[in-house]
C-alpha cells in the first residue's frame, strides 16, 4: 500500500466521526476560518455569478455548505459546487449531508473537470494530504479559468513558533491526539495530524510552490495562535 493509499484508508476509518472531532477539537473555530475564506475569495470575483466551485479533498463537504450559505449571503450565484475527494468513506457521509450537491472520488491529482472550467478551487486541510502536491497544484491550474482562484486553508508548519506557537504545538502534540483518538476510536489517526504539520512546509514555502505552479498569491494571513493559514492565489 502506497503512502497516499495508507492516508485514504485511514480518512475512510474515521469518516463517521470526522465531524464531530473537528468541532470539538477546534472548539468551533474552524467555522470563523471557513466563513472567512469564503468571504474573502468572493470579494477578489468581479461577477455576482460563478459558474463553478471545486472544493478538492472535500471529505465530509463542510467547506462546500460554506460556499452555498457565505454566496447566498453576498447574494452571488453560483451555478455548480463540486466536491473531489479519494475517500469514499468520507464522500459517503458529504452525500448524506448534501444530497443536492455533486461529489466526486478522485485524488486531488485527477480532477474530473474539463480544462479552465472552474472560477474557485478550495482545498481546506487537505493539502497537507497529497503526496504529489506539485502535481496536485499543477492541476489546479490546469482546471481553473484564467484568474481564477485557489483558495487553501491549512495547517503549516511553525518555522519560528512564537510562545502561542509554541501553545499551539504543546495542544497538537499533547491534547489533540488523545481527544481525537478518544471520539473516533483511531488514535493512530489523530498522531498522524501534528506529524504531518511538523513534516509540512512553512507558509514561504507553500508560497513558492503555489508560485511555481502558475499562481499569483492575493492574500496570506493565519489565524488563531498562527493554527490555521488562509492563503488566497490567482492564475496568471
Amino acid at each position: 500500500m502506497t503512502k497516499q493509499e495508507k492516508i485514504v484508508s485511514m480518512f475512510n476509518d474515521i469518516a463517521p466521526t470526522y465531524d464531530r472531532a473537528n468541532r470539538v477539537l477546534s472548539m468551533g473555530v474552524d467555522t470563523f476560518w471557513r466563513r472567512k475564506a469564503c468571504d474573502l475569495a468572493f470579494g477578489y470575483c468581479s461577477s455576482k455569478t460563478i459558474d463553478s466551485i471545486v472544493d478538492v479533498a472535500c471529505g465530509t463537504g463542510d467547506m462546500m455548505g460554506y460556499w452555498k450559505r457565505r454566496a447566498d449571503k453576498a447574494g452571488i450565484m453560483v451555478n455548480e459546487i463540486v466536491g473531489v475527494d479519494p475517500s469514499d468513506g468520507m464522500v459517503s457521509v458529504g452525500r448524506e449531508k448534501f444530497p443536492q450537491m455533486t461529489f466526486h472520488i478522485a485524488p486531488a491529482t485527477e480532477l474530473p473537470k474539463p480544462d479552465t472550467s472552474a472560477d474557485i478551487i478550495s482545498i481546506s486541510y487537505g493539502i497537507r494530504n497529497v503526496v504529489e502536491r506539485q502535481a496536485g497544484l499543477r492541476e489546479f491550474n490546469r482546471v481553473l479559468k484564467p484568474g481564477g482562484l485557489v483558495v487553501i486553508l491549512e495547517f503549516m508548519k511553525n518555522e519560528n513558533p512564537s510562545m502561542l506557537g509554541k501553545v499551539r504545538d504543546w495542544y497538537m502534540n499533547n491534547v489533540l491526539p488523545r481527544i481525537g483518538g478518544l471520539i473516533s476510536n483511531n488514535y493512530e489517526a489523530y498522531r498522524y495530524l501534528p506529524d504531518s504539520i511538523e513534516g509540512f512546509l512553512t507558509v514561504g514555502k507553500m508560497k513558492q510552490e503555489l508560485e511555481e505552479a502558475g499562481f499569483e498569491m492575493l492574500y496570506t494571513k493565519s489565524f488563531s495562535m498562527d493554527i490555521s493559514t488562509l492563503m488566497i492565489a490567482r492564475k496568471r
